[in-house]
């Protein structure tokens, strides 16, 4: 099968040949955000990130498989996609333990007044704080219950947190105490202490978190997003802040990126900014490439048969 890899594919020496081994005739492109001068027409199978942000898919007369290095799809055509009826596979599940555990962190640090232990630490100041909150017995929601979510139910339960799952189809695990659809949203913003965002990036879901919901969210209360920057509309965001509702709002994701360095949002003690990097692992490119690996044979099957 002609294969097009692009540099969002980290391999050695022996993946290499082990992909060579099952059939794969592989083409590199190393850097995707420039226009690739070669011919596509012949291509069956693409494992990218964002090159269609970049190079047209219409060049791609063959193209029947699609392969992102990203848990999320928005940097793809789906319009187009679908279609022409090229199947796609993304990247579920492997961005999903560093990213909960980065969530967990976070939440911890504002609970705990780290930013504050680590200025004084700095300072060499001996100063205690009796205002230390606990996690324990908190409400959070998780807003987009895949698998990013249902890792982070996980760990939040460790804590003895009561876990409301949304999402767009009803689903239950052990780690959820109440089920809400996405249409509902409204009515649970209001009781949570910890609002966690893991939807993907669609029409519906673009500035889902708008000055509305902002405003009727619970008073001193948590905002995550590990999702995408336009889950939020930032300018809301922006007005909301002014106001000191929020104990804390951690950001990984944002409207644009890179965050310039004149936004406001950088200026606030009560908001934790990391520059889209909770997802990263010392293990992802060795889960990457195993189900990478495995939706190949996938592939070779259903042509075989």
């Amino acid at each position: 099968m002609k294969t097009l890899i692009t540099g969002a594919l980290k391999y050695n020496k022996s993946e290499l040949k082990k992909l060579e081994q099952i059939g794969l005739e592989i083409k590199y492109i190393k850097d995707e955000t420039i226009r690739a001068n070669m011919e596509f027409s012949d291509i069956e199978f693409i494992i990218c990130n964002s090159f269609f942000l970049y190079n047209d898919i219409k060049l791609f007369k063959n193209l029947k498989y699609i392969q992102v290095t990203s848990a999320g799809m928005d940097r793809l055509p789906l319009k187009y996609i679908e279609n022409k009826k090229i199947k796609v596979f993304n990247a579920r599940g492997v961005y999903s333990i560093p990213m909960a555990e980065w969530t967990i962190l976070k939440i911890l640090e504002i609970y705990k007044h780290s930013k504050k232990f680590y200025r004084n630490q700095e300072k060499h100041l001996w100063e205690k704080d009796r205002d230390i909150l606990e996690l324990n017995n908190k409400k959070a929601t998780i807003l987009g219950y895949g698998s990013v979510g249902q890792e982070i139910a996980k760990r939040l339960k460790a804590f003895g947190v009561y876990i409301n799952a949304v999402d767009r189809k009803e689903m239950f695990d052990e780690n959820i105490d109440r089920y809400y659809n996405i249409s509902q949203i409204n009515n649970i913003l209001p009781e949570s202490d910890i609002v966690i965002l893991t939807l993907p990036l669609t029409e519906e879901t673009q500035y889902i978190i708008n000055s509305d919901r902002l405003k009727i969210m619970k008073d001193k209360s948590i905002l995550v997003n590990i999702s995408r920057g336009k889950i939020i509309k930032e300018n809301d965001l922006l007005e909301i802040l002014e106001t000191e509702k929020f104990l804390g709002v951690i950001l990984d994701v944002f409207e644009n990126e890179p965050l310039d360095k004149t936004n406001k949002l950088w200026d606030y003690n009560n908001v934790i900014i990391t520059p889209h990097n909770s997802f990263v692992s010392n293990n992802n490119e060795e889960r990457l490439y195993n189900l990478i690996y495995k939706n190949i044979l996938k592939i070779r099957m259903e042509k075989e048969q």
